[in-house]
């Protein structure tokens, strides 16, 4: 048996284990959005550290076994996997770069929060950093266009294209995210009545 399809099959579930990181993170975005208390923020936080690990080992199982898959069975000189990876090589540390401090200062910001209770309006704006869905929504949308690439290998001008209108696409998505307003959960209301 060839080492091709092991190694194709690797790719893909580093690809899948990448879409599912970051879907993650923009889920708990979205839930982050939502909280009222600070309990709830530190069980989603916790939800991210269990799965940052599996995102990062994801990525790099992507883009190793993409090398591999360039190098032996292809050429990084094919317009579209050339496209694909530098895209990948920038998007992978530009994500990490923008979202690591961002998720650290809600770290320390939830270290400074008392135990539970209600949002101070310091963690509100960490929480609400327009930065970090739109960050996400790109990636996504990035990811997609990477997954386009590699099924249909356009010429450079078509793989171009492809990661521009990806990159429009997540950044037009990210800031209707970040015009998301907080709102109360039902019911939380009516306990303050």
């Amino acid at each position: 048996m060839s080492i091709y399809p092991v190694v194709l099959f690797l790719h893909i579930v580093g690809a899948i284990g990448y879409f599912l990181g970051i879907g993650i993170w923009l889920f708990i975005l979205l839930g982050l959005r939502r909280t009222q208390r600070v309990e709830q923020v530190r069980s989603l936080i916790h939800l991210n550290d269990l799965s940052a690990p599996f995102s990062a080992a994801s990525a790099v199982l992507l883009l190793v076994t993409g090398l591999y898959l360039a190098l032996t069975a292809w050429s990084l000189l094919t317009s579209g996997i050339l496209v694909a990876l530098i895209s990948l090589l920038l998007m992978v540390p530009t994500s990490a770069a923008l979202i690591a401090p961002r998720r650290s200062a809600i770290v320390k910001q939830l270290a400074r929060e008392a135990p539970d209770g209600e949002l101070s309006r310091a963690l509100k704006r960490h929480l609400d950093d327009p930065i970090l869905a739109t960050v996400c929504t790109t990636v996504a949308a990035l990811l997609l266009g990477l997954v386009f690439l590699m099924t249909t290998k356009p010429d450079l001008v078509g793989s171009l294209i492809v990661m521009v209108v990806a990159l429009l696409l997540g950044l037009a998505a990210g800031v209707l995210v970040s015009r998301m307003r907080r709102v109360p959960e039902p019911g939380m209301v009516d306990q303050r009545v």
